[in-house]
């Protein structure tokens, strides 16, 4: 009789790779649900074109490196990616600025450092900037919330052309109907030394945040809130991120309230609580001890309001990522935990 034998660990593990990908895209479905009922279909379109192109990309990764293709291509976390990626674009990206972007992510960003659990830089973010560098205009088209647009708001059909073809059917374009984003505007209108007050007098304004950008932000905060309830995630890292913002936004609001936005629109603005949740805590990236990761996700947080305040990108996040993640060994290396004995 022959007994098959398998090399330790012989118990299998509570969690996996799988599931910890599978409770980040279950988490990320409130702030889904938000951006479709704001923006439309058109991150639904995103996903599904970034989802399909990074399991494509993977694939071919995977075949050219000799690696079997079904326990990578189910382990998620190349759709984790692409969902990230598609969910920093504006609604009408047409689909090969989104196939440019995860490409890159998966192949150069990913795969080149030898895959999963050995890239260095965020695969997401290194896809995104690629992007953002390269078709500057393209990713500043950003749709107005379908509740201040009225009739002019594309519908689900109109929004699926528009990514299929780079414009919008009949006499309608993507340049007439777009605007720019609530942090590109208060960026723009400080610097032509306009008030805060008149700034958020403007109906693209919400109470704490841009209109509609704000409740994006409470979906990623009730996803982000279960990750670490079910300790998908470890608190350091989100709270630093947090703290890193909010910190200098308080310190710049209070000394001059009419020249500096609130804490609180930093934080419902953009992609601040995506970041601190969903991004900074990649676990391959990030800083892997309890110090480094309070290190880290405190730097990301600065970078993203230095960046934003006196920087070019009103956004920030990925280029303050990417810069953290070049950091990363030299925090590991300099808060490693004594050994025992030692």
């Amino acid at each position: 009789m022959r007994f098959e034998t398998s090399p330790a660990p012989h118990l299998a593990p509570a969690n996996s790779v799988t599931r910890m990908m599978a409770q980040v895209l279950l988490a990320l479905v409130p702030a889904l649900l938000a951006w479709v009922w704001f923006f439309g279909w058109g991150i639904v379109f995103n996903i599904l074109i970034a989802t399909a192109v990074a399991l494509a990309a993977e694939s071919a990764m995977l075949s050219a490196r000799g690696k079997p293709l079904r326990p990578h291509l189910l382990d998620l976390s190349a759709v984790v990616t692409a969902v990230l990626i598609a969910m920093c674009l504006p609604p009408l990206t047409p689909w090969w600025i989104t196939a440019t972007g995860v490409g890159f992510a998966i192949i150069f960003a990913k795969h080149l450092y030898g895959g999963l659990g050995y890239n260095p830089f965020n695969p997401a973010m290194a896809g995104y900037v690629v992007i953002l560098i390269s078709f500057p205009v393209e990713m500043t088209q950003w749709l107005p919330p379908r509740q201040i647009a009225g009739e002019d708001f594309p519908g689900a059909l109109a929004q699926l052309y528009a990514i299929l073809t780079g414009d919008l059917p009949g006499e309608a374009t993507v340049d007439a109907i777009s605007q720019a984003t609530p942090l590109d505007v208060m960026k723009t209108e400080l610097g032509m030394a306009r008030t805060m007050a008149e700034i958020t007098a403007d109906p693209r304004f919400g109470d704490m945040g841009g209109y509609g950008w704000e409740w994006i932000g409470n979906g990623i905060l009730v996803g982000g809130l279960w990750l670490l309830y079910a300790r998908v995630i470890r608190w350091q890292i989100p709270v630093a991120v947090l703290a890193g913002v909010l910190i200098p936004a308080t310190l710049f609001h209070f000394t001059d309230p009419g020249a500096f936005p609130s804490p609180a629109f930093h934080l419902f603005s953009g992609a601040t609580l995506l970041c601190a949740f969903f991004i900074a805590t990649d676990p391959v990236s990030a800083s892997t001890t309890r110090t480094g990761r309070l290190i880290y996700g405190f730097g990301i947080g600065v970078l993203i309001y230095v960046i934003r305040t006196w920087g070019g990108y009103p956004d920030a996040v990925a280029f303050a990522v990417l810069l953290m993640n070049m950091a990363v060994p030299l925090i590991d290396r300099y808060t490693r935990p004594r050994s025992y004995g030692h």
